[in-house]
């Protein structure tokens, strides 16, 4: 079947974030006693949501901690969402070409911030929904997103693309039977990428593979 639905990660996808979401982390672990952590470190950490990227930092020692710090992060993040962040090349020109698609973005950042961030960046507009990681009962690397997004939309996993940096990204769409692609710019090392149908390495060479 033709392609009818693109679904599309956002951090390392659509938009660099690191930036801002490194300077919340350490916003949010100051007294906490540890080191400050480097953009290059917490690159690697991205993927499964504020509340992962927090444990993983904190460890076993210091998980007791950890709704202090998310509320910390989110507060800190919730005011400095798009400072330094800036959507990656060839995005917006692409987006321009795909009207004939149906498009929504499946983030494990929390709902309202996709949204917001989107919107300050100003390309909400090319989105028809927006699922974060608190809109489902389960997030990347379930395939519960996925198939919510294809219900809304009445589409056919045949009819849809997953679009994603991660190996969170390519396992959720592999597991709801759609075609995904990886895009090698992002966060994901490329080794974590080979799962996927097809692997870009910008985002306008995506359009190639839809149909």
């Amino acid at each position: 079947m033709a392609t009818k639905l693109i679904l599309l990660d956002l951090d390392g996808t659509l938009v660099d974030t690191v930036n801002d979401i490194t300077n919340a982390l350490n916003y949010a672990l100051d007294g906490r006693g540890l080191r400050t952590l480097s953009v290059g470190e917490v690159k690697y950490l991205i993927g499964e949501g504020i509340n992962r990227l927090i444990e993983k930092v904190l460890g076993e020692e210091r998980i007791h901690v950890k709704d202090a710090v998310v509320t910390r992060f989110l507060d800190h993040y919730s005011k400095h969402l798009a400072d330094n962040s800036t959507v990656y090349p060839y995005v917006r020109e692409t987006l321009e070409k795909l009207t004939s698609y149906r498009k929504a973005v499946i983030s494990n950042k929390r709902e309202y911030l996709s949204t917001e961030l989107l919107k300050k960046l100003d390309i909400l507009k090319y989105f028809d929904l927006i699922i974060g990681s608190d809109t489902t009962s389960e997030r990347k690397p379930s395939p519960i997103p996925v198939i919510y997004a294809l219900s809304k939309f009445n589409a056919e996993p045949s009819e849809a693309v997953m679009v994603g940096d991660s190996n969170y990204d390519i396992e959720a769409g592999r597991r709801a039977g759609i075609m995904t692609i990886a895009v090698a710019y992002g966060y994901g090392e490329r080794r974590y990428l080979l799962d996927a149908d097809a692997v870009v390495d910008n985002f306008g060479d995506l359009c190639a593979f839809l149909t």
